[in-house]
């Protein structure tokens, strides 16, 4: 016995030095705060508008899909306890807890429509294509038409002349061959004021049929849409039709806005202003994959890392296998805006793509999280930005906290009255779950973003009442045992052995019930079954490795092993005459 009381002595040591470890790992960050929620700390409130101007129909299924993409990007960044809902017919509103972080704030407005578009054209970067005045030679051996006009050609201007009124200069109605447009970042092609076509990138120009415009050659060029084969879309990259010309050089960034529309060409910007005529989509961001971010080896600059999916990996290396060593480009469009035009120095083939350009830590991972989580189905307008104070929150948080002190209290002072020297080993193992407790908050606060919450509250103090549910199991089962006439010191042992299964399957019971909540449940509720499971969790360690060995540890001591009357094990308590009698027949001793 001397031996197994030594074994559950180091038991405790080791367990205490283990838990004092912990700490010590914590007081290197010396941060001893954990994150609170909206409704503790206060926080940045968000409300989106769903946008009409797309022409879609919003419906309630779009708003909540666009409301459960907004949710798993903004938990992205850690068990951040954002509240994400709908409101009304058109409103999303989301509650992101601590100082306003524009990240999230950008990912969550972000519609995430990703689209990789040929360049087409070979225009100066962000400049109207330069004219090119005719010599008389030119003019006496050039027909309508063909490549070598600077001007439109008859049939051109005829069939133009009330777009032209909308502001193009004639110096700018033709585009050289043979040069390329830079990177740009735009929104869509739209046409500008006072012209009669529509703002979807369909030609709008002269007799000529939207499947066959005049290229720069003078020859009929197929404008194609997504459907387009690769070979047709280069086809028409490297000599787009008249009209797509002049719709670029009528383009004014910043000025002029546009929609994205996939299956036609487009106009578009980047953030410095140049502008670049597009082809059709041909790849789209559906067809991703994943999405990461990080910097590359033997770099300083972070970069969105790109994998594509089966059917995209092979459209992406015909692509690339097309261009590269051609100075040809393709572009790299984010919701309409160009985000890089690079030129191809190798095919890829395996999928794998990088998208570079000035980030920043979080801006990558805002955009790396907006392309891994989808796109929205719709587009959103932002309606308002708030911060909400603490002051209520702080009222709510003590609330909490005095409610958690007096349940806590309430436990302690039943334990100690209805178990006497047992409640000892009560208020130890829930300091001891306590102070495990807050120090696994500490540290998901600080390594995986773990936020708390009123509900994350509650579920701790839940957790109070299952820690308490195994001490009960527990002394109960050993005076079951002092009943059937064993001594105290062997009813410890088997009462363990018997009340250990009982309290794991209930423990079990209680965590596959935080997971399932977990899994199905949205918003602050998974911080209840968040911190349910981990109590529930601690509960078991806390159970098995301090509980038990104290009260085998504590049994060495007469006080306990002796049955003091209020040692908790007495025989009183017990309802037995003596410790160790064995108890009599149900029909009594016969004579």
């Amino acid at each position: 016995m001397a031996k197994k009381a030594s074994r559950h002595g180091r038991t405790l040591i080791v367990f205490l030095l283990a838990v004092l470890a912990m700490y010590g790992g914590l007081a290197l960050n010396n941060d001893w705060t954990p994150k609170l929620g909206l409704d503790l700390q206060g926080g940045t409130r968000i409300t989106l508008e769903a946008s009409t101007e797309t022409g879609e129909a919003i419906t309630p299924e779009k708003l909540e899909e666009a409301a459960a993409i907004i949710d798993s990007r903004v938990n992205a960044y850690g068990v951040a306890e954002s509240e994400i809902s709908t409101q009304g017919e058109r409103n999303i509103i989301i509650e992101i807890p601590g100082p306003s972080q524009k990240s999230i704030v950008d990912s969550v407005r972000q519609t995430a429509q990703l689209r990789f578009r040929l360049v087409a054209g070979q225009p100066a970067p962000g400049e109207a294509a330069p004219s090119q005045e005719p010599t008389p030679s030119d003019d006496a051996s050039s027909s309508p038409g063909e490549s070598g006009s600077p001007e439109a050609t008859p049939g051109d201007q005829d069939g133009d002349q009330g777009g032209d009124q909308g502001g193009a200069e004639p110096s700018e109605s033709a585009t050289p061959a043979g040069r390329a447009v830079s990177e740009g970042l735009v929104r869509a092609d739209e046409t500008p004021a006072g012209e009669d076509a529509p703002a979807t990138g369909q030609p709008e120009d002269g007799p000529a049929q939207p499947e066959q415009q005049a290229g720069q050659g003078g020859q009929p060029v197929a404008v194609p849409t997504d459907e387009s084969s690769v070979e047709e879309m280069l086809a028409w990259a490297r000599n787009p039709d008249q009209a797509s010309l002049r719709r670029f050089q009528r383009f004014v960034c910043g000025e002029d806005d546009v929609r994205d529309v996939p299956s036609k060409p487009i106009v578009a910007c980047d953030e410095d202003g140049n502008k670049y005529l597009l082809s059709p989509a041909i790849i789209e961001g559906t067809q991703l994959a994943d999405a990461g971010f990080g910097i590359p080896q033997n770099d300083v600059q972070y970069v969105v890392n790109l994998d594509f999916n089966g059917e995209a990996t092979d459209t992406f290396a015909e692509v690339t296998r097309a261009i590269v060593g051609t100075n040809e480009m393709f572009a790299i469009v984010l919701d309409g805006e160009v985000l890089s035009a690079p030129v191809v120095t190798s095919p890829i083939t395996d999928g794998n793509a990088q998208i570079s350009g000035n980030f920043t830590a979080s801006s990558a991972e805002s955009l790396a999280n907006s392309l891994k989580y989808g796109a929205l189905p719709l587009q959103f307008e932002l309606l308002d930005i708030t911060d909400e104070g603490p002051q209520l929150a702080a009222d709510q948080l003590d609330a909490g906290i005095w409610a958690g002190i007096v349940g806590l209290a309430l436990v302690v002072v039943y334990s100690m009255v209805y178990y006497r020297g047992l409640g000892i080993v009560v208020v130890g193992s829930l300091a001891a779950a306590a102070a495990i407790l807050y120090a696994a908050i500490l540290f998901l606060s600080q390594t995986a973003g773990f936020t708390l919450t009123l509900p994350g509250i509650a579920g701790l103090i839940v957790g109070v009442g299952i820690t308490a549910d195994s001490f009960i199991v527990l002394f109960e089962r050993i005076r079951d045992e002092m009943r059937d006439g064993k001594s105290i010191r062997v009813a410890i042992e088997t009462g363990w052995d018997r009340a250990k299964m009982t309290c794991v399957i209930a423990d079990a019971v209680g965590l596959l019930a935080a997971v399932v909540l977990f899994i199905f449940a949205i918003g602050v509720v998974k911080g209840f079954a968040f911190a349910l499971g981990i109590t529930t969790v601690i509960d078991l360690v806390v159970f098995f490795f301090f509980t038990k060995p104290l009260v085998s540890w504590l049994a060495q001591f007469r006080f306990f092993s002796s049955g003091h009357k209020l040692s908790g094990l007495s025989a009183e308590q017990a309802g037995i005459d003596r410790i160790g009698a064995t108890p009599s027949p149900a029909g009594g001793i016969a004579r």
